[in-house]
């Protein structure tokens, strides 16, 4: 049960996205089509529940207790080799998938909520399958929120929208809307 329940409060409850605000670039950036947000979503999904499990392991068994002042470094390193990974498994696997990610697929290693989960499950002190568990959690999270942005957007092209909201103001009220919604979901947990 307890597992459920850390699963559903990063992804639904503490959405990095819509209540810490991690992660909005390409939150933002990719979510203009349905099927690139999906993409995007389980991309950023893998590359957390690795990042939950390699920075576990690295905190625990090589950084504590003498080196974990190292925490950061070590942990945008693991980051930044996940990410290259990723890009390089969809390059091959999914040549239009990686040009229709594009710039975006990179920015993966600079998203502070790929960080701010290997931040998170250290300072709330997570063992390794709760680790686990909030990774893949807090990337379905981030998953749910991109998919429901782009449908959002999607919708929107074909909407009467007047010309002074026309595209970034509107994307950006729909994302406070989409916040104020999950915010719906504070206390839950």
């Amino acid at each position: 049960m307890e597992l459920f329940l850390i699963f559903i409060s990063a992804a639904v409850v503490n959405n990095f996205v819509l209540a810490y605000f991690l992660g909005i670039c390409p939150f933002i950036g990719v979510s203009g089509k349905l099927s690139s947000a999906f993409s995007m979503g389980m991309a950023v999904t893998f590359v957390m529940t690795l990042t939950a499990i390699v920075t576990w392991l690295i905190y625990h068994l090589l950084l504590v207790p003498d080196l974990v002042f190292l925490q950061y470094v070590s942990f945008i390193l693991v980051i930044a080799s996940l990410v290259q990974f990723v890009e390089m498994f969809i390059k091959k696997v999914s040549a239009p998938l990686y040009r229709t990610l594009g710039i975006f697929l990179p920015l993966i290693t600079t998203n502070c909520a790929i960080l701010g989960l290997a931040l998170f499950a250290v300072m709330r002190d997570y063992g390794f399958l709760d680790s686990v568990v909030f990774g893949l959690g807090a990337g379905a999270g981030f998953t749910l929120a991109i998919t429901i942005m782009a449908g959002v957007r999607e919708e929107l092209e074909l909407a009467d929208v007047p010309q002074a909201f026309k595209g970034v103001p509107i994307t950006l009220v729909v994302a406070g809307l989409l916040a104020l919604a999950f915010m719906g979901f504070a206390g839950l947990i």
